[in-house]
Parts: structure tokens; sequence; C-alpha cells
């Protein structure tokens, strides 16, 4: 224990687990689901084709699913501003629109 000590105020790198420890108990030894993208950078770039995965995406945000693996959360994230742009821009087009047929 006193080599790792010394060898990390040195700046270099120290192994936390023996190699003979084979077990994989935490949480960030799972990949994440949907092909490692995660709910959130999938659902981002489904939502480029069906945008309601962008609301999805945002409900998650918004109800902190991202408590549960906080690799998430960056994706999830991404999909809320996406799902507020996409929003703004319907709203403004629909604006012009309906004012543009009077």
């Amino acid at each position: 224990m006193n080599e790792n000590i010394e060898e990390q105020k040195k700046g270099k790198y120290v192994l936390i687990r023996e190699e003979e420890d084979n077990e994989l108990g935490g949480l960030f030894y799972k990949p994440l689901p949907f092909f490692g993208f995660g709910i959130g950078w999938f659902s981002f770039l489904v939502g480029f084709f069906f945008p309601f995965a962008w609301y999805l995406a945002t409900f998650l945000y918004l109800t902190s699913y991202y408590r549960r693996d906080p690799r998430e959360r960056s994706g999830l994230a991404a999909s809320a501003i996406a799902a507020l742009i996409f929003t703004v821009a319907l709203v403004i087009t629909v604006l012009v629109l309906v004012f543009s047929a009077r």
C-alpha cells in the first residue's frame, strides 16, 4: 500500500484492484443500453426522424432518470435542447403559415 502512495505522489497511475480479482461489481461496468449509446443519445439520434423521441427523453431528464446512471445525463440534456429548438421552430413555422394566409 505504501508503494501505491509513493507512486501516486510521483504522478503515476495506481492500480486499484488486484489482477486476480475478476469480480465486476461496479455500477459502471455494465454497458449502456441501445448499443452503448444510452437512452439519451439514442433518443437524440432517433429524434431527427421521429421528434417524439426528443420529448420522451426530455420527460426522462426532467424526472431525474439520470440519477440511476449519471452517464445518461448528457444525452438526455442534448435531447431536451433539441426538443426545445424543434418546438420553437415549429411554433414559428405555424405562426408564419397562419399569418401569411390572411
